[in-house]
């Protein structure tokens, strides 16, 4: 990634919370870090210059969100009913394969 990730990641990881359901059996993802709702807005708004791009409801208690740098840094958060947001991936620039060549 071309961002500088360190500090802020560092930041969250001091702040993190309890274990939520995503982070009791976080599976093939090395650490996903989780903080209260308003605190992890203001870091991914603040810290990382990122807006939320796209959301949805992964179900009653939980939605899914990707925010976006200007650079088109992504970062994937999941919202938790109870409060919390847990980064449970970055990347990239996402690629939209409607750009993409067909045939």
């Amino acid at each position: 990634m071309t961002r500088t990730l360190i500090s802020p990641l560092v930041m969250l990881a001091a702040t993190a919370v309890a274990p939520t359901p995503a982070t009791a059996n976080p599976g093939p993802i090395a650490e996903i870090i989780c903080a209260p709702s308003v605190e992890m807005r203001e870091r991914l708004t603040i810290d990382f210059r990122s807006q939320v791009a796209w959301q949805g409801i992964r179900n009653p208690d939980e939605i899914m969100e990707i925010w976006e740098d200007d650079r088109g840094d992504w970062t994937l958060v999941i919202s938790y009913a109870s409060g919390t947001i847990c980064i449970v991936a970055m990347g990239d620039p996402l690629m939209s394969f409607a750009d993409l060549p067909r045939g």
